[in-house]
């Protein structure tokens, strides 16, 4: 699989490089926001780690762009660790948050943990029992398709995913660290903003009133579930 890595700073894409090929990964490079729109288009690239401070197309408008035709895994890298800033990134369509200076094993891990997902959402045609259905919120796990009321809803392969868990689970609560855990595969420490900002995501998509849930509900002090 191969992951482009976009930052302005060429020693730090050759730092990831190198651990990412030592995983097996083949990597491209970009060194801002255009450049990474232009290698993206040509195909071919399974994950996207991307640096947020960048000339020309800084990584927050080049995550608007891409979300505008691609789902593709995207990891937003930065220096700046404010939750807003952290929050910011979520918000534009970015799946995961590293900040520098980055553990080269979480880097590798949540790298690992998004091309996992993505492996998953080809179409297993083998699997009948992948449909469900709760009061006209459907989800066609074959397709990676989502209908609420029959109308199609685009989330974000996060997004998607943890609405499929919820979904799975009818009726469970699950907290934020076990959504954290089972989504990203990763400790849950310091999760609770990244859950939430997408959870509201899939609220707005598939809530006609987000501020009154028919689907997903907060159990306040709990956690999240599905109800229908």
């Amino acid at each position: 699989m191969t992951v482009l890595v976009c930052d302005d700073d060429k020693s730090i894409v050759e730092a990831i490089e190198i651990y990412l090929q030592q995983e097996g990964l083949e990597v491209k490079r970009a060194y801002d926001g255009d450049e990474a729109l232009e290698i993206l288009a040509e195909g071919g690239i399974d994950l996207l780690i991307i640096d947020i401070m960048m000339p020309k197309l800084d990584g927050i408008h080049a995550t608007l762009k891409i979300r505008e035709e691609s789902q593709i895994p995207i990891i937003i890298l930065s220096a700046k660790t404010e939750d807003t800033d952290k929050i910011l990134g979520l918000n534009v369509g970015a799946d995961d948050y590293i900040t520098k200076p980055f553990n080269p094993l979480e880097l590798v891990a949540r790298v690992k943990s998004q091309l996992r997902r993505r492996a998953f959402d080809a179409p297993d045609k083998d699997d009948s029992d992948a449909h469900y259905n709760v009061n006209g919120l459907e989800i066609d796990d074959n397709l990676k398709r989502v209908t609420v009321d029959g109308e199609e809803v685009k989330l974000t392969p996060i997004e998607y995913n943890i609405l499929l868990l919820l979904v799975k689970n009818k009726g469970k609560v699950y907290s934020i660290s076990q959504i954290y855990e089972s989504i990203w595969n990763a400790e849950a420490i310091g999760a609770d903003n990244t859950v939430a900002v997408h959870v509201r995501h899939i609220r707005e998509k598939i809530e006609i009133n987000p501020k009154e849930p028919r689907y997903l509900k907060v159990v306040w002090g709990l956690g999240y579930k599905i109800e229908g």
